[in-house]
């Protein structure tokens, strides 16, 4: 049997072809009782949009990147869930790179993996340079995620620093003096772990706490395993911490491990919050206190973003006008308080 075509649709709809395409495409100037028609028509003849014909006439393939260090990291997981819900809204297949942090992996994803099969990337770079996303003379449109910011790209984050400012005022609100930063970094460098632990001594020197080098504890990767294991390093080495800075939920939830086989009482010795509010931290014990982005607005922004971008690149000369500069887009943060803090999920 032959797959129906558009006027196969109109002609069991009694309407034009062109109506058909109008509720389609969603456009506004068709009436209820007509979108309903022709939507029934649809439904009863098995129509399917040829989605691909429809982006090549365009010169676009209709596919986007994303490209995330690692999918089993459950934030990355998370907001892949977020932008492919926000893409197919719009017609659009995503892709899904793991790049490892590698930094040869980032740049192959920079370059469109070195062929023509992606209109656009998002990406959320840990190894690249400010000097690698210079010159992208050529390659695909890219919005970056994170803290790597570079002038001539779009950028979409939250304020990584206000975000752990305010965690680490609420550790010391708390009457908490001694706060350790698990996977705390020199806060020198360009990434969101150095970024957040800016902010935790922001609000150490706010307080008139003085910053203990000591008080970062280093992480190989931001995996629970790394946060049970400096946890329970400081432990064994003599610190006495009454609260945790985990620049991650997965350092936070191994840190609530350590804490437990070394018998030590949360919240009642040690408050915990981490970052990210990861499903696992709403059903740990305690449940876990965090500084959740809205993952929802990082993927809607990021790929609103993004398509107008592609649409810049592939549309005639003048043909779009609005957005020009590069955009660098905050997005909202909240703080979540629940047991490992609070004793009690605050709501």
């Amino acid at each position: 049997m032959a797959r129906p075509r558009i006027k196969d649709v109109a002609r069991h709809a009694g309407v034009s072809e062109k109506t058909v395409s109008n509720v389609i495409n969603d456009y506004a100037h068709v009436s209820d009782r007509t979108r309903q028609v022709v939507r029934e028509a649809i439904e009863h003849l098995g129509y399917r949009v040829n989605l691909a014909g429809r982006h090549l006439r365009k010169g676009r393939t209709g596919i986007i990147a994303l490209v995330v260090p690692e999918l089993d990291i459950p934030y990355f997981a998370e907001l892949a869930r977020h932008v492919i819900r926000e893409a197919e809204q719009r017609s659009l297949t995503v892709l899904i790179h793991q790049s490892g942090a590698d930094r040869a992996h980032e740049l192959a994803a920079l370059a469109g993996f070195g062929s023509t099969f992606v209109d656009g990337i998002i990406l959320s770079p840990l190894a690249l340079t400010a000097d690698d996303l210079r010159d992208r003379t050529g390659f695909p449109p890219t919005v970056l995620l994170g803290e790597l910011l570079e002038e001539g790209a779009d950028h979409v984050a939250i304020d990584n620093e206000s975000a752990a400012r305010e965690a680490t005022r609420h550790l010391i609100g708390l009457g908490r003096r001694t706060i350790l930063a698990v996977g705390g970094r020199d806060d020198s460098g360009l990434g969101t772990a150095e970024a957040r632990t800016r902010g935790y001594r922001a609000a150490l020197a706010e307080a008139g706490i003085a910053h203990d080098p000591d008080a970062l504890l280093p992480v190989g990767s931001f995996r629970m395993p790394d946060g049970a294991r400096a946890v329970a390093r400081a432990l064994d080495e003599g610190a006495r911490p009454d609260a945790l800075l985990c620049l991650n939920d997965q350092l936070a939830l191994g840190a609530l491990r350590a804490l437990h086989e070394h018998g030590v009482r949360v919240p009642e010795d040690v408050a915990v919050i981490g970052f990210d509010d990861v499903e696992g931290g709403r059903y740990s014990v305690p449940t876990l206190s965090t500084v959740a982005p809205d993952k929802a607005a990082v993927a809607k922004v990021a790929v609103q973003l993004l398509q107008h971008r592609i649409e810049e690149a592939t549309a005639p000369d003048g043909a779009v006008s609005g957005m020009q500069a590069p955009q660098d887009r905050i997005v909202a943060h909240r703080l979540v308080l629940r047991e490992s803090t609070e004793g009690r999920e605050r709501r």
